[in-house]
């Protein structure tokens, strides 16, 4: 069976008590400092980002500033950061189906993701949750299946763009299930969402944090998590092995990126304060109702995974033959 073991990624804002740290660590930050958000507000991503925003800007005393620059496939929003003063006031909030997905998609990337690119903090790590429009004539996963197989290439999927986790994640539905179904990319998991809530789209398999309000407001129907566990968020929602549809595991990570050139302490600073906020109770357990988690990583840990990532979900990518112009 079809599996990518991802580990995943959500936020949303949250009111802090982190104590501010000593401003004795040297000149950084001097300014307030700008996170680049590579989708619109509303998705996983952007999600993540406001999660931390409080926190950061209490530990590292400067104003945190939120900016969305999305198209290109998060290229426009990455290409910004990569090419930024290397001096921590500007950072990425990247997601992994960019920062793996992409150089493994694209030909003639602008950017590398190990060159160029220095993770220096976890945001939140989240599965993904299969959800269909309203109108679908299926309530459980397993007659979603049998629907989708009973009209192959007739039933379309949604995803937050060309090469996005959604979008793997839909080609490898489609071919564990034995069924074609047909894509449809987006800006974001945002308007996705409004689609598929509005009919317009069958499917979409996404992290919970932008979706657990149309899920609890049921406008939208979550029939399993791409997850060998539950979500605390959706906790009766089954898992695919629960439903069904074993090993087909599905998840993401959202993490803060700098220049690659930017100074070691300077990392290590930020990497301290995004660490301390993960740790807060506050942020756990807002995480955690939208179905994500936090993981306080070191940059050594950070370094590793990015690289693992980079490897194996491009393998996954170029064995499913997923381009993009």
């Amino acid at each position: 069976m079809t599996r990518i073991t991802r580990r995943a990624v959500l936020g949303a804002g949250a009111v802090l008590a982190l104590p501010a740290a000593p401003r004795a660590q040297g000149a950084f930050p001097t300014r307030p400092i700008t996170v680049i958000v590579p989708n619109p507000p509303g998705g996983g991503t952007d999600f993540a980002a406001r999660l931390f925003q409080e926190g950061m800007q209490t530990a590292l005393g400067q104003p945190v500033v939120i900016e969305n620059r999305p198209g290109a496939n998060g290229n426009i929003a990455i290409n910004a950061v990569a090419r930024a003063q290397p001096d921590g006031h500007t950072l990425l909030l990247q997601y992994n189906g960019y920062h793996a997905g992409n150089p493994a998609m694209m030909q003639n990337l602008t950017w590398d993701p190990i060159r160029d690119l220095a993770i220096v903090g976890m945001a939140t790590m989240a599965p993904h949750v299969i959800l269909v429009a309203p109108n679908v004539p299926a309530t459980t996963l397993a007659e979603f299946i049998a629907h989708a197989r009973a009209n192959p290439g007739k039933l379309n999927y949604a995803s937050s763009g060309n090469g996005s986790i959604q979008h793997i994640g839909g080609v490898l539905f489609s071919r564990a299930i034995g069924a074609e179904m047909v894509h449809v990319p987006y800006r974001g998991a945002a308007p996705a969402l409004q689609d598929v809530a509005g009919g317009r789209v069958e499917m979409f398999i996404t992290t919970p944090s932008s979706a657990v309000a149309l899920i609890q407001g049921g406008r939208v129907r979550a029939l399993a998590m791409a997850s060998a566990r539950r979500a605390p968020g959706l906790p009766d929602v089954p898992t695919t092995s629960e439903a069904g549809l074993p090993g087909f595991t599905l998840d993401a990570w959202f993490a803060f990126a700098a220049p690659a050139g930017t100074p070691r302490p300077v990392q290590e600073r930020l990497n301290a304060a995004i660490r301390g906020v993960a740790e807060l109770p506050a942020v756990r357990q807002r995480a955690e109702q939208a179905g994500a988690s936090t993981a306080a990583m070191t940059l050594g840990e950070l370094d590793a995974l990015a690289r693992r990532e980079v490897a194996e979900l491009g393998a996954v990518i170029r064995a499913a033959g997923i381009t993009i112009e």
